[in-house]
């Protein structure tokens, strides 16, 4: 009897290992039992977003909860910005003193400028006295030829002249050195005021800084955990909040070749959650792989061509992610149809579409309990 009940052991088994297979297969294919309409197997998600410091600190403070629905700009946490408070305030400083060397330096020229002036007056002054000088000089040589004055009176002369003459050149080059002054003066004015532009960018940039340290929402959406905790320190680029946006929610399933071959984008799509039975999610298909997952080894066959499966993203419309933002919950489970046919109608048992105002019982895409 025992070798009898062997016999049909391993026969039993075949059976039943062929009939998982089959189940396993199904629910990974979908079914077609609708003509011209493909579904497939999946979970709700959403593109993830992480919150992260730009600079390494210390979280001072964390001001949302997990769960909790943020919007674009809000303020999620902050980071110690004590230290580059205290390097604002000494770059501040460095700036005053920069303006106030500005206006040294503007002093400086005016000074200059006013020396130039008084130079250039002595020259007018010492050239007037040297045309008088050469003059008299002149005169007194037509006397001194004529033996009207002595020799003395003439060399008296000479040396007036020429001494009126070297004030002259004194006084030019009092004027020289009065615009070259000036000119070094002004100098100092464009240093003390580039010294002011560099004090005003590092403020600029400790200003910035101090602003990264405060970490908003890039978008809306909802915080889904807390990577981090206030007191950690974490370093540049450290991850401290991740969310998930509520206006990209899709399911990804996958297909066949035959009926992915068949889709485009934008077709249009029907989500049936298993927590929501009672509505169908409008949906339209954002995403179709151009490499097949669950690749064969080899595809020289047709049936092995047959076995290629592609996936495919359908994406909820975003008017109603804005209507039920507040119900919008990743990782559940449901089934993605898709019309292969835009001429195919819906399955008949399909439910009605979620309405387009809030539902007074809350249901939503949340299902029961609307976290």
């Amino acid at each position: 009897m025992a070798k009898s009940s062997s016999k049909f052991l391993i026969p039993g088994l075949a059976v039943v290992a062929a009939v998982v297979a089959y189940v396993l297969w199904t629910d990974l294919n979908g079914t077609d039992a609708t003509p011209g309409i493909a579904q497939g197997n999946g979970r709700l998600e959403a593109v993830e977003i992480d919150v992260a410091a730009k600079a390494p600190g210390r979280i001072a403070e964390i001001l949302v909860n997990e769960g909790e629905l943020v919007s674009e700009g809000q303020l999620l946490a902050r980071l110690d910005s004590r230290q580059l408070e205290a390097s604002l305030k000494q770059a501040e400083a460095q700036l005053t003193r920069a303006e106030l060397s500005v206006d040294s330096a503007r002093i400086r020229v005016r000074q200059a400028e006013a020396e130039k002036r008084a130079a250039d007056a002595q020259i007018e002054e010492a050239q007037a006295s040297y045309d008088a000088a050469q003059k008299q000089y002149e005169r007194t040589e037509v006397l001194a030829q004529n033996a009207t004055v002595s020799d003395a009176t003439l060399d008296s002369a000479r040396a007036a002249a020429l001494s009126a003459k070297a004030a002259i050149a004194a006084s030019e080059a009092q004027s020289a050195a009065a615009e070259a002054g000036i000119n070094s003066a002004q100098a100092a004015v464009v240093d003390a005021q580039a010294a002011v532009e560099a004090a005003q960018a590092q403020i600029d940039l400790i200003q910035v800084q101090i602003e990264d340290n405060d970490l908003v929402a890039p978008r809306d959406g909802r915080v889904q955990y807390l990577v981090a905790r206030e007191g950690e320190i974490v370093a540049a680029g450290g991850r401290v909040i991740n969310m998930v946006d509520l206006s990209d929610v899709y399911m990804s399933f996958f297909l066949p070749t035959a009926q992915a071959g068949r889709i485009g984008l934008e077709t249009e799509a029907r989500i049936l959650l298993d927590a929501v039975p009672n509505y169908s999610v409008p949906a339209t298909i954002s995403f179709v792989a151009d490499v097949a997952q669950f690749t064969p080894k080899t595809v020289e066959t047709e049936i092995e061509r047959e076995k290629l499966m592609f996936r495919v993203r359908a994406k909820v419309d975003v008017d109603l992610l804005n209507e039920y933002s507040e119900f919008v919950k990743t990782g559940l489970p449901g089934v993605t149809y898709v019309r292969v046919d835009p001429q195919a109608d819906w399955p008949a048992d399909l439910p009605p579409l979620v309405p387009d105002h809030r539902a007074d019982d809350a249901t939503g895409l949340a299902g029961g309990d609307g976290q």
